[in-house]
């Protein structure tokens, strides 16, 4: 959440602010604002509440005038309501220092008694002034922003990137991050700071990420970071994989449709240069090592809403294929249960942006208690990654609607293909049933296709239909059980109505209770090939839940006439393995969620109340 943005260049800093706050506008937010140091030398900030089109229209009719320097963000309110004057920048005493911050600053009571005790006036409610007001205190004592930025962040507790300008030093952004993402983009007689690479890749596809409590000085011809304590260190640069163009919808109504059309293109992704020969071959893996991955007694999964039900169809593959005791953890719940870890458990995070608080601080109480840490993630430069033992890097691309779609897909490969490795190291299915499952693996891009040509419009009509309707339930088993809670929270983070997945087996212990005449029910049937398949006790199910009226949604397989004397609508997938099964049968949920969302008039890349990247706890 929030968006940042830092410029140090040649005369466009208006321009350079407000496109990255415009590709970064998927982290959520509800106010925006720039400060520039103009052409006559002299601090000028706009800020507005409300979308980024509020501050560019404001812009547009009143001209700030361009300059070398500027800073940019998006805010989303947590000190202080969304209103103009909460909004960022901030501004010191004098008026000459302008700060921008993502995170909360924890002591910001005590911090903000004091300054108010030294005579200090405030004109907002937020933590972030409090910072403004100390940095320019400082500033005024060392006449050294880098310096002043230092003494305050040695003092601030909580989770914080900040910024920082003045105009007395035109040609000069401080930055400073703790458990809060900032990266660099370094260009030719230009410099750039962002929340994610998002914010200059229109300018620079040369970046480095910032560790934690560094700090980092921009100026045009050259890039300074240091630790909190003034030691010089040495950062390491990488390329962005993606370019400018990715980021935006290329004629598509909306981000998430299409990201949606993106999703066998992000499971293809992930799976290439990554199988040889019909073997899974992850040299990421190589800083933990195969002998350390075959002695392993547990894994546990750490994530949370999405990721999190990546990751129980990743404890499915891994358990049948790996022969390994897999728990799956809600990140924000995990280290506060005091799980019991050993050098022998290794610890799965998943991440899409690789900034999730919840998910970070749980990698880091892993790593402490001695646990190996491998993340998942599908941001280059993340934080996530860099205070793990080792990263299986998604490439989904960017993902910009809030919710997640092709992200989700793409986790999932990543942990498939982690089982598989899992299997190889550990002797624990042979090399024929490794290509086998590889070659289903391999299949699945084209099957997504297949699905996204064939019910697209179908799911639409249904969508349409459906646009009063206050309650839709979602049933699975095995496998179909983490697609029926996937299904459930796209429609309540997109179409904001009640939602609830199931595993089918608790109808009887309780959820058929809210099933009643009209109650539309969603059902993952599994294939009827599996000999061990679950098939006749879903088809089961149904029969259930339709003799006390419900409107029953299948998806099942091809070729499936057992559903179909009890299902008021099919939709169809291709066949594929158990284990493969929830690649296609998520896609028609996504695309479920979008359409019910878009009929009802509802913003479907910007649902209310949400960030894309949940950086605080």
């Amino acid at each position: 959440m929030c968006g940042i943005v830092g410029y140090v260049g040649d005369n466009k800093s208006i321009e350079v602010l407000l496109g990255g706050l415009k590709r970064l506008e998927y982290r959520g937010y509800d106010s925006a604002g720039v400060a520039v140091i103009d052409a006559d030398g002299h601090l000028a900030t706009r800020k507005r509440a409300g979308k980024l089109q509020v501050l560019v229209d404001d812009l547009a009719a009143h001209p700030l005038g361009n300059g070398a320097t500027g800073i940019g963000h998006t805010r989303w309110a947590t000190h202080g309501g969304p209103t103009d004057v909460n909004a960022h920048p901030h501004l010191s005493a004098d008026g000459k220092l302008a700060l921008i911050h993502n995170g909360i600053i924890e002591n910001f009571s005590e911090l903000k008694q004091e300054l108010l005790d030294a005579g200090a006036v405030f004109s907002s409610e937020t933590d972030t002034e409090v910072a403004a007001l100390l940095v320019g205190r400082e500033y005024e004592a060392t006449n050294d922003l880098t310096e002043a930025l230092r003494r305050v962040v040695a003092r601030l507790d909580g989770a914080f990137t900040l910024l920082v300008m003045h105009e007395d030093q035109p040609g000069l952004v401080v930055g400073a991050r703790r458990n809060s993402p900032l990266v660099i983009g370094l260009g030719d007689g230009e410099n750039f700071l962002g929340s994610d690479v998002a914010a200059f890749v229109q300018f620079t596809k040369r970046a480095m990420a910032i560790g934690q409590d560094q700090i980092v000085a921009i100026r045009p011809d050259s890039v300074e970071v240091t630790d909190f304590a003034g030691a010089p260190v040495e950062v390491e640069e990488f390329e962005i994989a993606w370019d400018a163009s990715a980021s935006e919808k290329g004629g598509w109504s909306s981000f998430m449709a299409k990201e949606i059309s993106e999703e066998p293109d992000a499971v293809a992704n992930t799976i290439l240069g990554r199988v040889h020969d019909g073997v899974v071959t992850l040299s990421e893996l190589d800083p933990i090592g195969d002998e350390a991955l075959a002695d392993i007694d547990r894994i546990v999964i750490i994530a949370c809403g999405t990721a999190a039900y990546a990751g129980m169809l990743g404890k499915y593959a891994i358990e049948q294929w790996a022969r390994i005791p897999v728990e799956v953890d809600l990140a924000h719940e995990f280290r506060y249960r005091n799980p019991i870890l050993t050098s022998r458990t290794l610890v799965i995070s998943i991440s899409q942006s690789g900034e999730t608080m919840d998910t970070l601080m749980a990698v880091k109480f892993a790593t402490a208690a001695g646990a190996r840490v491998l993340s998942v993630c599908n941001t280059q430069g993340a934080t996530i990654p860099r205070e793990s033992d080792a990263v299986v890097y998604t490439h989904a691309g960017p993902e910009v609607a809030v919710a997640s779609t092709k992200a989700f897909l793409a986790q999932m490969t990543a942990l498939y293909l982690i089982g598989l490795h899992l299997a190889k190291v550990r002797g624990t299915l042979a090399a024929a049933e490794i290509r086998e499952n590889v070659g289903e693996l391999q299949a699945i891009p084209a099957k997504i296709a297949e699905v996204l040509a064939v019910s697209q419009a179908e799911i639409g009509q249904l969508a349409h239909w459906m646009t009063d309707v206050q309650s839709v339930l979602f049933l699975g088993r095995n496998v179909g059980f983490p697609v029926a809670l996937e299904g459930a929270l796209k429609l309540k983070e997109l179409a904001y109505i009640h939602a609830e997945g199931f595993a089918a087996g608790e109808l009887k212990h309780g959820p058929i209770a809210l099933i009643e005449p009209g109650q539309v029910v969603f059902v993952i049937v599994p294939s009827p090939r599996d000999p061990d398949s679950l098939h006749p006790k879903v088809v089961s199910n149904i029969q259930e839940i339709r003799a006390r009226g419900a409107r029953v949604i299948a998806i099942a397989e091809k070729g499936d006439a057992a559903v179909l004397p009890f299902a008021d609508e099919v939709i169809p997938i291709p066949l594929a393995g158990t284990l493969f099964e929830p690649f296609l049968t998520v896609v028609p949920l996504h695309i479920f969620g979008m359409e019910l969302a878009a009929a009802k008039g509802l913003d479907v890349d910007q649902p209310r109340n949400l960030a894309k990247s949940v950086t605080v706890e």
